[in-house]
């Protein structure tokens, strides 16, 4: 059986559990947090590997400069899409009207910093320090650098080039190690999730979560699905089943970091990316391309608003779209900062921050599908940035329906010999 299969049934039998046993199933906990700490693990050394190998593996700077513009040109579009999205879903549905919020603890607001605080922030005072503290943006603007800086001086930096590329092939084979346990991780998360929060804690918000999930769909279908069709000149169908893995990893970890390494390893065995594109380009997704989670910041801050009756206008939604954009790329790509980042957006509408803890019950379900669709607007990216390069294998990309169409002839001959 195929691991994303195995996944999948880890996360239906975790949710089952998890109604069984309720709040006891948190005795599970710790198996997942210890799968959510091996996941964790591999990031800081797969990231900074990946992003050297990425940039020396493609020596012509022009190139280079090329392919990194046209993706934060595309993770720039993809975001404000998304974020109109948002905004527009909520304001047909009104869903906040129909809310009526209670007292509940306030959760405070972490200040947004100034544009020039966080530029300045991109580049690391002690790169030692950005990795021990895991800032992933930082040691992305380390790593181009460094990467750049071996490109310039030729010969005498491939015996570290070569080190660095045992590194990375060590990185993704602890990887795939890591990746075999990831069942029995996914299933002690959900059922934990599932015993914890249960089916009641979620009614009073239940239409906002379904409404959510559905313009999760409909963007996944409409954006990426038209970005592979009229962009790439490809079909959706073999994209959205290569990364069936990534996905559930993403949908069960809650984290874009925790599913680099499976989003990388599908983008380059099942998508048929180059691995020196995929190095390049997913790791700087994965700290600056967050499409759920701006349609997420925009919905919630509507549908917030609604329920204490504040009229935001057009000048406030101009606000929120920049307030979520810089929070976005200040904000790590871990589970449970979502809610960091819509208290930054809170308080810049004067949102009160109350309308959080209301939220925050649903905050796991809703960071899955955020997550998800984090991870594969990713890979769009890099497939439509592979194909214009010419770096993308286009026949193991359609592999995956093939197999597919192999394995349902072999089925249906069994039967008609049966």
């Amino acid at each position: 059986m195929k691991l994303w299969a195995k996944i999948l049934i880890a996360i239906a039998l975790g949710v089952i559990t998890g109604f069984i046993l309720g709040p006891t199933a948190a005795l599970l906990k710790p198996i997942g947090t210890l799968f959510l700490n091996a996941l964790n693990m591999l990031i800081v050394p797969l990231v900074f590997s990946s992003i050297i190998l990425g940039i020396t593996s493609t020596p012509d700077t022009k190139k280079l400069g090329r392919v990194g513009g046209l993706t934060l040109l595309l993770y720039t579009v993809t975001t404000l899409i998304a974020l109109v999205l948002g905004i527009s879903v909520s304001s047909w549905l009104q869903l906040g009207k129909e809310l009526h919020l209670t007292t509940a603890t306030a959760i405070v607001a972490k200040e947004l910093p100034s544009i020039a605080e966080l530029f300045i922030g991109f580049v690391p005072r002690n790169p030692i320090t950005a990795f021990a503290e895991g800032n992933i943006l930082q040691i992305i603007v380390f790593g181009t650098l460094f990467g750049y800086c071996l490109n310039y001086i030729g010969e005498k930096a491939k015996p570290l080039i070569q080190c660095f590329d045992a590194i990375a092939n060590a990185m993704f084979h602890m990887t795939s190690l890591v990746m075999k346990i990831s069942p029995y991780g996914v299933f002690a998360l959900m059922a934990w999730a599932t015993g914890s929060f249960g089916l009641e804690v979620l009614l009073p918000v239940f239409k906002f979560l379904l409404s959510y999930y559905a313009a999760c769909i409909a963007f996944a279908i409409v954006v990426f699905g038209g970005m592979l069709f009229f962009m790439a000149k490809l079909s959706p169908l073999p994209f959205f089943k290569g990364m069936t893995e990534a996905i559930a990893t993403a949908a069960s970890t809650c984290s874009s970091s925790a599913s680099l390494p499976a989003n990388i390893q599908c983008a380059t065995e099942n998508l048929g990316i180059s691995k020196s594109l995929a190095n390049f380009v997913l790791p700087l997704g994965c700290t600056l391309n967050m499409n759920g989670s701006a349609l997420f910041q925009a919905m919630s801050a509507l549908f917030i608003a609604q329920a204490y009756g504040i009229e935001l206008s057009f000048q406030h939604l101009i606000i929120m779209s920049a307030t979520v954009v810089l929070a976005t790329l200040g904000t790590a790509s871990i589970p449970g900062a979502g809610l960091i980042m819509l208290s930054i957006v809170f308080n810049s509408l004067g949102i009160p921050l109350e309308g959080l803890a209301i939220l925050a019950s649903i905050d796991r379900l809703r960071d899955m599908a955020t997550t998800t669709l984090n991870i594969t607007g990713d890979a769009v990216c890099a497939v439509y940035v592979a194909k214009r390069e010419g770096e993308l294998n286009e026949e193991l990309y359609y592999s995956q329906v093939k197999e597919s169409q192999v394995e349902q002839t072999v089925t249906i001959s069994s039967q008609t010999q049966a």
